[in-house]
Order: structure tokens, then sequence, then C-alpha cells
């Protein structure tokens, strides 16, 4: 399994200097397995842009997984070539909303005038929008599990990527702390995100606040970055990509904040625009 960061920032983009070289787009990785091209994507925000340049200008065939419909990831949907592209074909899988709209109604509220030109239908291409439940899938050769996790603001899933030879745990969007305090302050430990993190190669994680931070954004529905180091190590993962950054956060900021783990049990890195992450064999 191979994963490839197109945007790793959380809530709006970070344009300039200062947030060059973690980047300025927000949340979106893709996803390939022995040696091909992308088949999996992970959210729709503004790095969703980046993906052409993987694809050699080619169309995209495969899924792409929604962990929840806040702009900061479904607003590059629109502007991918590699999807808007008469030859593309996308199954796109969002939580179901439990209300009774079909997924393609749900994504019309924004995607649609006034609120943008078109709605989902005018995308190019082959499409197909589904609402996912709870539970395992079987999606674009992986086996993916999806779960709720709590964050302010309408349904959202975690999710756990398998293939025969690694794991990763995608929890972009995690606000532990709306389940109480937990052990530390950061929020529990609680069983959807153990389940989803339990022995991964990789746990890519929210990571928008500081600890120091968390007391006065706690309502605001994401992560201080020490809770996914002490998640993975209860979990037994085996490495903490730090994930969704706030749009504030510069780059040398970033690099204090991983520098602040030299001394965690397990490896600890930041998520930068361009990486690409080996899992597994190949």
């Amino acid at each position: 399994m191979r994963l490839h960061v197109l945007g790793v920032r959380g809530s709006t983009p970070s344009p300039g200097r200062d947030f060059a070289r973690y980047g300025g787009n927000t949340s979106c990785v893709a996803i390939g397995r022995d040696g091909a091209a992308p088949s999996l994507l992970l959210d729709a925000g503004t790095g969703l842009r980046g993906l052409g340049a993987l694809l050699g200008d080619q169309p995209f065939h495969g899924a792409l997984l929604l962990g929840h419909l806040h702009w900061d990831h479904t607003q590059g949907l629109p502007f991918s070539p590699a999807l808007d592209h008469d030859a593309a074909e996308v199954r796109l899988c969002l939580p179901d909303q439990e209300d009774g709209d079909a997924a393609v109604d749900v994504l019309r509220r924004a995607m649609s005038p006034p609120h943008f030109p078109i709605g989902p239908e005018g995308l190019r291409g082959r499409w197909t929008f589904e609402g996912l439940e709870p539970g395992y899938h079987h999606v674009a050769g992986f086996e993916v599990l999806a779960l709720e996790i709590p964050h302010k603001g309408g349904r959202t899933y975690g999710y756990r990527i398998s293939d025969d030879t690694s794991a990763v745990a995608y929890l972009s969007d995690h606000g532990p702390g709306a389940l109480g305090p937990g052990p530390e302050g950061w929020g529990p430990y609680h069983d959807n995100a153990m389940a989803l993190a339990a022995g991964v190669d990789l746990l890519v994680h929210d990571a928008q606040h500081t600890a120091d931070e968390l007391p006065t954004r706690l309502a605001w529905g994401h992560s201080a970055a020490d809770y996914p180091v002490e998640l993975a190590r209860r979990a037994e993962a085996k490495a903490v990509l730090l994930y969704h950054h706030d749009p504030t956060r510069t780059d040398d900021e970033v690099d204090a904040l991983v520098a602040s783990f030299a001394g965690a049990p397990l490896p600890v890195t930041a998520a930068a625009e361009g990486a690409t992450i080996q899992l597994g064999l190949s």
C-alpha cells in the first residue's frame, strides 16, 4: 500500500511562505496498491487538485471516501480534472446521514446554485453516490472498516483501510473530548477509535490543536496532538502521522510540535503535501 499526501490542513487553506513546506491545501490522501496508480481517495479537500500529477493527467478510476461533509473535505471535488473528466469512473461514498435523503441529494445541499454553478450530477464522467453505513466494506480493492467517531456538526466516520500486506487508520476529524475528559483531559480512548487504530502500520489522525490550546477550543470538535500518540501506543499502532494541521500553524510551529514527541514510544511525524509513504511490501 502506498499513500500520497495531497492536502494536510483543517478548516481552510493556508497560502503563503510560512506554510510552504508542509503545505496549505485541505484534507486529501490518495492510496494505491501493488505499484499501481491510486484507486482510493480519502476526502476531497483542496488537495484533491493535485491528483492529476500522480495520474499523468489521466482520468481517475476508483472510489472516494468522505469522512464527513464539512467544506474543508469537499471543496476540491469539482476542481480536480482527474475526476471531472469524461472518462472518469468514480464511486463516491459518504456517511449515511440517517435522514432518508440519497447521498447525491445530501451533496447537492452545498453543491448547487446559488452556492455553486453545478450540482454533483454536473460532474463529467461516470459517477455513483452512496450513503455508507458503519461496518466492513470492499472498496476499490481494499477492505474498509467505517466507524462513527465524534466530530461536531454532522455524522463523521473514521476509516481503517487494509490490503494483504498493511493497514492504515484515517481519523482526519476527531473530537473525543465530546465524550468526556478521558484520563489526560484530551478525551477518552473509546471503542471505535481503538478498533480503527488497532495494530495498524500507520495512524493518520487529527492533530489540529496542542494540549495547551485544547481547553479553549474543545467545542470545535478536534484533537490535541498528544491524543493520537497515546491512542497509537494503547492500540499498538506502529507509527503516527499528525494531520489536519491548524490553518494558522506555521511550518516552524509544526516542526516544534513534532519535536515535542521526540521521546514517544513510536515514530511521530507530521503530514506534508507531496509526501509518499510506503506501507507493507509494495
